[in-house]
C-alpha cells in the first residue's frame, strides 16, 4: 500500500492529507477485524429436553422456554380439532403423513420442538414447515427432525418469517394453519399472516408484551396495535380484546375477517385462537364489533361505545349505520368523575363455546398440563359470551372502602335480582355480568348498611363516598341462590394459573438471531452516557 502511494506524483501540499487518510482506513480496518464477533462454539452449551412425545437438543443460546409448556399443550389440543374439523377423512393416525390432511407453519419456531411434537401428537398432517432466521437454530431444527424421524412431516426452513409469509399468499400455497410465538409483539408479522393462511383456517397469535397491552404504556400500544390501553383491572381480557382488533384490522385490508374460537390470558401472556374467513360484505360488520372504552377516572366503571350498529328491518334487508354520541355525560352518573377514553377493542364474543367443548372432551391425556386445559378451559365454557370486560370484586370494594362481601353472596346478589353472572379465566376474583353498573353499585350500597364504614370514612371525600351517598333503589338479597357456584369450583377444577414455576416470565430474547453483532454493539454501549460526561 506504502510504495504504491509513493510512486503516485501527488503535489506536496496534499502528501499529507492522504497519508492522514490511509492511517484513519488502516486503522478502522484493524479495528472492525477485532470487533467481529467469532461464530459461537454450538457444541459447548448442549441441552436435552424432552417434552411431550418429543426429545430434542438445544444448541448454543437457540431459544427454549420450559413455562411456554401449558401453551404448546394447548396448542396441541386445539389443532387436533381443528384437523378433525378440516380433514376429509374419515380416520386420521397420529405421524403419518395424510395427503388430504392440513398444511402447518411455524413462523417462529427456534428449536423445532413445538413442530415436532405437532408432527408426533396431532392427527392429519400433510406438512409441516418449522421456519427460523437463524442458521444455529435452523441446524440445531435439522437435527432434532431427524433424531425424532418426523422428516416425512416437518421441513427445516431458514427465512425471514414475514418475507415466508408474503410468499404464500397465493390460494394454493396458504397454509391451514399459521402458529406465531413471538418475543414480545407480533403485530409486525400479522399482514402477512393473515393473507397466508387458507379460508377457514386457524391463526395461533401469542403476545408476551403485557405491560404495553395493560396500559403502562398507551401510546406505544396505540403504535404497534392500533389501540389506546388502559390501566384497568380487566385489563388481561381487554388485552386480549386489543389483539383481536388488531387482527381483524389487518385482515379487513384484504376482504378477510375473524372469527375467535378460544382467547387466552395465561402467565406472562395472552394466546388467541381465531379462524380467518373471506368475504368482502362480512367485512362491513367489522364496526359493530369493536367498541371504543369509557373509564371513569374516579370509580373506574367502564362503558363501551360501539363504532357501528347492525339494523334488520322487516324485510330481512341490513342496514349498516353510524351510533349516535356520547354515550354518557361529561361527568359520571354513578360518582361525579371525569372520563378516561381507551380503544378501540374487539367487544364482540372471544370464544366459540361450541369449540371449547370439544376441545375439552379431546384433550390428550398424555399431555403433562391436562390437568390445567381442562380447568382452565371449563371456566372459559362458563364465560358469559355477550359480556365485554370485567369488574373485580376486591377492587369495587377498595372504592368504597367496605368489607369484601365472600364470593358466592355476592354472585348470589346479581343472579337474585335476575341477572347472569360469571367468572373470568383471567381472574380469580372476576364478575363478569350482563347487570348494569348501577345494580353493581346498588347491591354494593346494600351491603354496607349490613357493614357500615367508620365515621372516619364518612367524613373522606372520593368516588365511593360520593357514590354511598346515593341510596339503594331497592333491597338486594344475599341469600344463597343454587347457581352461584359454578360446576368447574364445585368440581374442584385447577381453575386458574398455578404458583410461578422456575424460569417465570418470557425469557430472554434469543441471541443467536442475525443481530448478534447488535447485541455486541449494544453491551458494548451500556453507561456510554456516563462515561462520556465523567470525561
Amino acid at each position: 500500500m506504502l510504495k504504491i502511494i509513493s510512486s503516485i506524483k501527488i503535489e506536496s501540499s496534499n502528501l499529507k492529507y492522504c497519508l492522514y487518510a490511509f492511517r484513519f482506513y488502516t486503522v478502522t480496518f484493524k479495528k472492525d477485524m477485532e470487533s467481529k464477533p467469532e461464530v459461537p462454539n454450538i457444541t459447548n452449551n448442549e441441552q436435552t429436553i424432552t417434552e411431550g412425545r418429543a426429545t430434542i437438543t438445544t444448541l448454543g443460546n437457540v431459544f427454549y422456554n420450559p413455562v411456554q409448556e401449558f401453551n404448546r399443550d394447548l396448542s396441541i389440543s386445539v389443532i387436533n380439532v381443528f384437523s378433525k374439523e378440516r380433514s376429509n377423512s374419515p380416520k386420521l393416525e397420529f405421524g403419518i403423513k395424510n395427503e388430504n390432511g392440513i398444511r402447518i407453519l411455524e413462523a417462529l419456531s427456534a428449536t423445532g420442538l413445538r413442530s415436532i411434537r405437532y408432527a408426533k401428537e396431532i392427527c392429519g398432517i400433510k406438512e409441516i414447515v418449522a421456519n427460523d432466521i437463524s442458521k444455529i437454530a435452523v441446524a440445531a431444527m435439522r437435527n432434532n427432525i431427524k433424531d425424532n424421524r418426523v422428516d416425512e412431516l416437518v421441513t427445516a426452513s431458514e427465512n425471514d418469517a414475514v418475507m415466508l409469509m408474503y410468499e404464500h399468499r397465493l390460494k394454493e400455497k396458504q397454509f391451514d394453519v399459521i402458529d406465531l410465538d413471538p418475543y414480545g409483539c407480533p403485530s409486525r408479522f400479522l399482514d402477512a399472516a393473515v393473507q397466508a393462511v387458507s379460508d377457514g383456517g386457524l391463526l395461533l397469535v401469542t403476545a408476551t408484551d403485557m405491560a404495553v397491552l395493560a396500559g403502562n404504556s398507551p401510546e406505544t400500544c396505540y403504535s404497534k396495535y392500533g389501540a389506546i390501553s388502559l390501566r384497568t383491572k380487566c385489563c388481561y381480557e381487554m388485552a386480549l380484546r386489543i389483539l383481536l382488533q388488531c387482527i381483524e384490522s389487518h385482515a379487513n385490508r384484504y376482504g378477510r375477517y375473524i372469527e375467535p374460537v378460544l382467547s387466552l390470558s395465561a402467565d406472562f401472556y395472552i394466546r388467541v385462537f381465531v379462524k380467518i374467513y373471506s368475504g368482502a360484505h362480512k367485512c362491513k360488520f367489522s364496526t359493530s364489533k369493536l367498541s371504543m372504552v369509557y373509564q371513569c377516572n374516579g370509580c373506574e366503571t367502564f362503558t363501551l361505545s360501539p363504532l357501528g350498529t347492525v339494523k334488520t328491518s322487516d324485510n330481512k334487508q341490513v342496514k349498516f349505520k353510524l351510533p349516535t354520541g356520547p354515550p354518557l355525560n361529561s361527568q359520571c352518573e354513578h360518582c361525579q368523575h371525569s372520563h378516561l377514553l381507551g380503544g378501540p377493542i374487539w367487544s364482540a364474543p372471544i370464544h366459540d363455546p361450541n369449540f371449547v367443548q370439544k376441545v375439552i372432551t379431546e384433550t390428550p391425556e398424555h399431555l403433562n398440563t391436562a390437568r390445567r386445559i381442562q380447568g382452565v378451559l371449563n371456566v372459559v365454557y362458563e364465560e358469559l359470551i355477550d359480556c365485554p370486560l370485567y369488574f373485580v370484586l376486591e377492587r369495587l370494594s377498595g372504592i368504597l372502602h367496605v368489607t369484601t362481601p365472600p364470593m358466592m353472596e355476592f354472585r348470589s346478589a346479581i343472579l337474585n335480582a335476575g341477572y347472569q353472572v360469571s367468572f373470568s379465566h383471567s381472574r380469580k376474583t372476576s364478575i363478569k355480568t350482563d347487570a348494569p353498573a348501577k345494580v353493581i353499585w346498588d347491591i354494593l350500597r346494600c351491603w354496607e348498611q349490613r357493614h357500615p364504614l367508620s365515621d372516619r370514612r364518612r367524613s373522606e371525600q372520593g368516588a365511593g363516598n360520593n357514590i354511598l351517598a346515593v341510596k339503594s333503589e331497592k333491597e338486594y338479597s344475599f341469600d344463597s341462590h343454587p347457581n352461584a357456584n359454578p360446576p368447574s369450583r364445585r368440581d374442584g377444577f385447577v381453575r386458574f394459573q398455578e404458583n410461578p414455576l422456575p424460569y417465570w416470565g418470557p425469557g430472554t430474547r434469543s441471541t443467536t438471531m442475525v443481530g448478534d453483532v447488535k447485541m455486541e454493539k449494544s453491551k458494548r454501549n451500556q453507561g456510554k452516557r456516563k462515561r462520556e460526561s465523567a470525561e
